[in-house]
């Protein structure tokens, strides 16, 4: 009866801890603009935080011209998602089904096949994976072997990464001359979502800068520019590197934190301020705010209330189409 009673108090704290460390995401309680250069919020767990407009994301009014191209924003991952991606282990996911092995013939395959998602899930999670240093470019696994090896004949892709020490260009020298390399050769498809601010982060930093970055444990920043290494390199890893980093990106999901800071959108042709995130069918609206809503009617509040919310669901919906497209085209390749 005694050991009962102990197993039972043992079980019962340990339901406990566990309850309080699984905090519920915070949610944001008010979010203001509070002036021309600054967007304050204050969220459920007490905590407030201002957000320094200029270095929000910006992006103008989604485009009928638009509707073959992804449209992508760095974003954080709702709860719901999050949950999802914890329920399933990466035994559950990493088996040696024919489906499993097929899904390994490309990098976003791979991961989309463990996460779900579209092609702005894949983004999203390869970039918070880097953030949290759970993925790095420069990890054992992706560094190639030594060898005096050539092919005979000579291919394409043995002289473009020769030079390479890992399977992803980690000095920004061959970095780069791989980018302008497919750039040319109109081979960027992978890079079809990044905004535009990563790539020219990425063009402008020189292996001395990428250096500087690393000693001063800048990852939200070398985030963004090792992304665009990995999506150089995609089509250049072998099945070990693709399953290690999609391994990587579910190991950083199973311990995402509560602690993210909700995202904010500028959408400038709106002058508005948007918190969003990305659930399982997309981006979710959770928070709007305009710059002058001071000087708006209820009803002009209330209209591009109604425009934004319909802009939003309209690239949720091009983006699962040409993400639809993309993934028949991946598979046909393979």
């Amino acid at each position: 009866m005694f050991r009962v009673l102990v197993l039972f108090i043992v079980v019962f704290l340990q339901i406990g801890l566990f309850a309080q460390t699984e905090k519920p995401f915070p949610e944001i309680e008010e979010m203001t603009w509070g002036n021309e250069f600054t967007v304050e919020m204050k969220l459920s767990n007490d905590s407030s935080h201002v957000y320094d407009v200029e270095e929000l994301h910006h992006t103008a009014t989604f485009s009928k011209n638009n509707r073959d191209e992804l449209v992508y924003y760095p974003v954080g991952l709702e709860k719901s998602f999050i949950d999802q991606l914890k329920s399933r282990s990466i035994s559950d996911v990493d088996t040696l089904s024919d489906e499993v092995k097929a899904s390994h013939k490309t990098l976003w395959s791979a991961i989309h096949y463990s996460i779900g998602g579209e092609y702005v899930h894949f983004i999203n999670c390869l970039l918070y994976a880097l953030e949290t240093g759970e993925l790095k470019v420069d990890a054992p696994l992706l560094k190639r072997p030594e060898s005096d090896w050539k092919p005979k004949p000579m291919t394409e892709s043995f002289k473009r990464t020769r030079k390479w020490e890992y399977y992803v260009p980690v000095r920004q020298k061959y970095a780069r001359k791989e980018y302008k390399k497919k750039l040319k050769n109109d081979q960027l498809q992978d890079m079809q979502t990044v905004p535009q601010e990563f790539i020219d982060l990425f063009l402008d930093t020189k292996d001395k800068d990428y250096e500087e970055l690393r000693r001063g444990n800048d990852y939200e920043t070398l985030a963004k520019i090792d992304l665009i290494k990995i999506l150089l390199a995609s089509n250049y890893l072998g099945e070990v590197q693709i399953r290690y980093i999609k391994n990587r990106v579910l190991k950083s999901m199973s311990r995402y934190s509560v602690n993210q800071l909700p995202s904010v959108i500028i959408l400038d042709d709106f002058n508005a301020a948007v918190a969003m995130s990305l659930d399982e069918k997309g981006y979710n609206i959770q928070k709007i705010v305009f710059r002058d809503e001071q000087y708006l009617s209820d009803q002009e509040i209330k209209k591009r209330r109604i425009a934004i919310k319909a802009l939003i669901k309209e690239i949720n919906e091009v983006n699962k189409a040409v993400f639809q497209k993309s993934l028949q085209k991946h598979y046909q390749k393979g």
